[in-house]
């Protein structure tokens, strides 16, 4: 089916593709696929590419419906899109990957050829800009025409896709697609496919609230057993009454204690569906102490024991304890690398440190949930009292010296000039000479002119730098 519209849109594409996808600049199609044809070519797709990638075999699809919380609501989905007879309907994981497949023979023969096939993947990073790729990508619906995709063979196929959301732990749980051989299906489709994604959730939030009804019967059966109840991923649903928890608890497993918001330590305990969140006894949590000034490597104290440190793992570290509320993956990417950052390096990060100090780097946000010694935090501190001496015996070296992290050099710059002019205004002939053996105070013309000019055995040493 033709629409006259959709005929001129996609003249303009087909003279925008070719310098889209050499790198060169190009007429602009609609905003959300300029963004997602950027993201693409970010991520290397070739645009000569013939088929999605197989990432699972048969056994391993299999495998993956039977513990994908979307398999119960297939019935549903397929008679919402029971009219789509001369199309293909597809359901794949969050990843793109499809796990089920129906519609048109003809149509599905031909899907073959492109991989729109079950276990093969459909993200963006693998195939570029696509219905399903995007439509997760954005976590919103999106109509593909033909020529808007990014891979040419693509070129034939237009496509309507959903992303379905979890409403328990607010994470994509897949995508619903119908795709088709026609320049541009029809208008209705993607509010159809819409539609059906939204009814998935509906049901899905349906049984949700049908499991916290008889978790909290259970829980009201309890007597005498103070705690507070959470779903198996960690929403509060009864006993705090005031709400001082939030929504949402962090889940480290049963048996595990957990630090809440208002930094009480609590011990998760299975019940039922969920867990009960009991007062934990009073256990002094180990303090991290940081080591991050000078030019030596980065240090780091977890209670009795001490290991070394990766710049990259320092740099989360500071970043932490000069944010003590917390940050999200996103901001610590920014802090970190810019607009170019990835908030999938970060939690992967975030994870190893996790498994090197255990509860004392807290997750959502993430944030150091014990005591914390850092020697750049202590010269924050010394710098409100303007005590010189304290200030040249403290500043041992800049903050991190080998970081590129915009945050870091911001924090590092601003602590040199704030010790600086604090020891050039008051420091003594010792203080500046103690300030003068660090990276930045060796070739310190100003501090080694004030040395050179005052009384005492550092004069003559301070003359000869300047020479």
């Amino acid at each position: 089916m033709s629409y006259a519209p959709f005929t001129a849109y996609s003249r303009l594409l087909r003279g925008t593709h070719e310098p889209a996808a050499a790198g060169e600049a190009w007429s602009q199609p609609r905003r959300v696929i300029t963004t997602s044809w950027r993201r693409s070519i970010r991520a290397g797709i070739d645009p000569d590419l013939e088929s999605a990638p197989l990432t699972h075999d048969m056994s391993h699809v299999n495998d993956a419906r039977d513990s994908h919380p979307l398999r119960p609501l297939l019935p549903l989905l397929a008679q919402t899109l029971s009219g789509l007879t001369d199309h293909v309907v597809l359901v794949t994981d969050r990843d793109g990957t499809v796990l089920w497949r129906d519609g048109s023979r003809d149509v599905a023969r031909r899907a073959d050829d492109v991989g729109l096939a079950d276990g093969h993947q459909w993200a963006e990073t693998s195939v570029g800009t696509n219905g399903i790729g995007t439509a997760l990508a954005t976590r919103r619906p999106v109509h593909v025409y033909s020529d808007e995709h990014l891979m040419r063979v693509l070129h034939v196929w237009s496509c309507s896709a959903a992303p379905i959301t979890d409403p328990d732990s607010g994470e994509l749980l897949g995508c619903v697609d119908v795709s088709d051989t026609a320049a541009s299906l029809h208008p209705a489709t993607l509010a159809l496919v819409a539609a059906a994604a939204k009814l998935a959730e509906a049901q899905l939030a349906l049984r949700m609230h049908e499991r916290d009804e008889r978790l909290r019967r259970r829980f009201e059966s309890l007597r005498g057993r103070p705690g507070i109840l959470l779903s198996p991923t960690g929403r509060v649903i009864a006993g705090d009454p005031a709400g001082t928890l939030g929504d949402r608890v962090p889940v480290p497993g049963a048996g595990r204690r957990t630090v809440l918001r208002d930094g009480r330590v609590a011990q998760l305990e299975p019940f039922s569906e969920g867990y009960l969140l009991r007062a934990a006894p009073a256990a002094p949590p180990a303090s991290l102490r940081l080591s991050f000034l000078g030019e030596g490597p980065p240090r780091i104290r977890h209670g009795d024991h001490e290991r070394p440190l990766s710049l990259r793992h320092a740099e989360i570290l500071a970043l932490l304890a000069l944010h003590p509320r917390g940050l999200t993956a996103e901001q610590l990417s920014f802090h970190l690398y810019g607009d170019t950052g990835n908030p999938v390096t970060i939690r992967a990060e975030i994870h190893r440190l996790r498994t090197w100090f255990g509860d004392a780097v807290a997750a959502k946000p993430y944030r150091l949930a014990c005591p914390v010694e850092a020697d750049f935090l202590a010269l924050r501190a010394l710098l409100s009292s303007g005590e010189p001496a304290a200030l040249a015996r403290a500043y041992t070296g800049p903050l991190l010296p080998r970081s590129e992290s915009p945050e870091i050099r911001r924090e590092r710059d601003e602590l040199e000039v704030q010790v600086r002019s604090c020891l050039l205004r008051k420091g003594s002939p010792d203080d500046l000479w103690a300030y003068a053996q660090t990276p930045n105070g060796r070739d310190d013309y100003e501090v080694l002119e004030r040395l050179a000019t005052l009384p005492g055995p550092r004069s003559a040493a301070a003359q000869t730098r300047l020479h």
